[in-house]
């Protein structure tokens, strides 16, 4: 049987951990309602934004004229994943399970002998995947001084990315994120982003109506196609953001009351240990007693 004294320590010291798990748990639920604001107040933008890209990109079709962003090089060889993870941890299966996704695509693409290279963005995910595939890194991207995600951080990396591009590096870019649906939902997700790849939204209105642009259609989406690789990857961020905050505040949650519980099974088992205690120094008191 335990020592009392040790008995004692440790629930002392699982109260400790049940206030800051609780505290973390409020904090976490204060963070979840900005960033869901943020993250929902994004969609409606980027789903407009997707439907009329995704109409001029119908229009524009397979022409020789077509942006090379969304025409592509004429080859799928070279791939670049972008992995979108959290700065911290404590927040449940949130980093794993994007980082699980983005590792099986990884070992998928190269089983089939294609050229994989992987970009960071948050140090949890760049741990995750690095003992496994930390020779394909190109890049990491550290947010860890960022307060609270802006267009200008997407822009920033959408620029990076976009040079490579340029430059020849890869052929195909895909970002990994988890998109928030509540606080136990975070559905990990792949979209490729590069060549840009659009579906109408079938609920946008009447998609039977014809429209003159002008300029021409390639010369609009030459110029929209850099700004919706930045507005993909700015919404990813925003999801993440949501995800992260709620997959903490329900793991916190859990912590809390699995503290809870540890705490009524060691008060049991310390008082049942007291109990033994002060029934033997009765015994020994009336032996004792007896004796004489």
């Amino acid at each position: 049987m335990a020592n009392l004294k040790d008995l004692k320590t440790r629930i002392e010291s699982v109260k400790n951990t049940r206030k800051i798990t609780k505290a973390m748990q409020m904090v976490a639920a204060a963070k979840l309602r900005r960033a869901q604001e943020s993250a929902e107040a994004s969609r409606p933008y980027t789903e407009r934004f997707n439907a009329v890209m995704a109409g001029l990109a119908a229009s524009v079709g397979g022409s020789d004229s077509a942006p090379k962003l969304l025409s592509g090089t004429g080859s799928d060889q070279v791939h670049l994943l972008v992995v979108m993870t959290a700065e911290r941890g404590l927040c449940g299966g949130f980093n794993g399970n994007i980082a699980r996704l983005a590792k099986a695509k990884a070992n998928e693409l190269l089983a089939a002998g294609k050229t994989v290279k992987i970009v960071t963005v948050g140090k949890k995910g760049r741990d995750a995947i690095k003992r496994d595939l930390g020779d394909y890194f190109v890049n990491h991207v550290d947010m860890t001084d960022v307060k609270r995600v802006g267009y200008n951080d997407a822009r920033g990396i959408a620029k990076d990315i976009l040079a490579q591009f340029d430059a020849g590096e890869f052929d195909v870019a895909t970002i990994f994120y988890a998109k928030f649906q509540n606080v136990v939902t975070q559905i990990p997700t792949a979209q490729q982003i590069i060549p840009a790849s659009f579906e109408a939204d079938e609920d946008a209105g009447d998609t039977d109506t014809i429209y003159d642009y002008e300029p021409s259609e390639e010369a609009i989406l030459a110029d929209l196609l850099p700004r919706g690789v930045a507005t993909a990857i700015f919404s990813a961020l925003l999801e993440n953001g949501a995800s992260e905050q709620g997959a903490r505040m329900s793991a916190m949650d859990n912590a809390t009351r699995n503290a809870g519980e540890m705490i009524d099974k060691l008060t049991i088992e310390f008082n049942r240990s007291r109990q033994a205690v002060i029934t033997n120094e009765l015994i020994e008191i009336i032996s004792g007693a007896e004796a004489l």
